[in-house]
């Protein structure tokens, strides 16, 4: 019998995708991704339980750039992150990922409903050279076509977008990644979003929008985004995220001081 907490994947989907079950409604299951930023439903007879429920190591890769910046002797202040999450946990994991790789991030959990009218007030509070939109969303390719019939939140993101650009107009000085799974790529950007999810509507990682965040951030203010070099970071690369050239938000200077 499957039980709330437990980490499945589906038989009708091959396996391919590590779910907890986080809610259960006579004979069907409430799902949510453990590495991949989805929702789903599915019968209890369609689940089989698994051992694995947590991201690996392997899920938390140290930029290339940390190594080379501890050798300089230049000192290094990375762009500053604000990550708004319509999902706690998945924000965890994100924050988790930007401590081990030494990037001051600021983190808050918002419906995505909600974030059009939260994201303008942290925007003055934290005044951020990097900001993440993201949560849930799907695609419903049967719905009639309209943005709020076709897609869960991705008119949700769009309003956030449009807000964070009234706050800041140009993305050389706010660079803003929006989006989850199977968002509507195309409208996120007209909005205003520099980097977006998902060119093919595809499903991305819990990860994918942190790690764009960190690279950028990482990178020294007078340098461009290698755009295809970055994406290719990404789980599923191009197909899952795609943006606009842009460069990055590090600040160096020189010598370091006394420690």
């Amino acid at each position: 019998m499957i039980k709330l907490g437990e980490y499945v994947t589906r038989k009708s989907y091959q396996n391919d995708i590590v779910f907890e079950v986080i809610a259960i409604e006579g004979k069907e299951c409430v799902l949510k991704g453990v590495d991949i930023r989805l929702m789903a439903d599915a019968p209890i007879n369609d689940l089989v339980v698994c051992d694995r429920g947590s991201f690996s190591d392997d899920f938390f890769p140290l930029m290339d750039t940390i190594a080379n910046l501890d050798r300089s002797e230049y000192f290094y202040l990375p762009g500053k992150i604000l990550h708004v999450d319509g999902d706690k946990s998945y924000l965890n994991k994100c924050m988790e990922f930007y401590k081990k790789n030494n990037v001051l991030a600021y983190g808050k959990s918002v419906k995505e409903s909600e974030m059009f009218k939260e994201i303008p007030k942290f925007l003055k509070q934290y005044n951020p050279d990097i900001l993440i939109i993201t949560g849930h969303d799907a695609y419903f390719k049967k719905r009639e076509e309209s943005l709020n019939n076709l897609y869960k939140n991705s008119e949700n993101f769009c309003k956030a977008v449009i807000e964070a650009r009234k706050y800041e107009k140009s993305s050389d000085k706010l660079i803003i990644i929006a989006g989850a799974c199977q968002s509507n790529y195309e409208e996120l950007i007209k909005a205003g979003a520099t980097f977006a999810s998902s060119p093919k509507r595809i499903n991305i990682h819990a990860l994918d929008p942190a790690i764009i965040a960190t690279s950028i951030s990482l990178l020294d203010r007078s340098e461009e985004v290698d755009l295809l070099n970055l994406l290719s970071k990404t789980k599923y690369g191009q197909d899952g995220i795609g943006g606009l050239k842009s460069k990055g938000t590090m600040y160096v200077g020189y010598p370091r001081g006394e420690k």
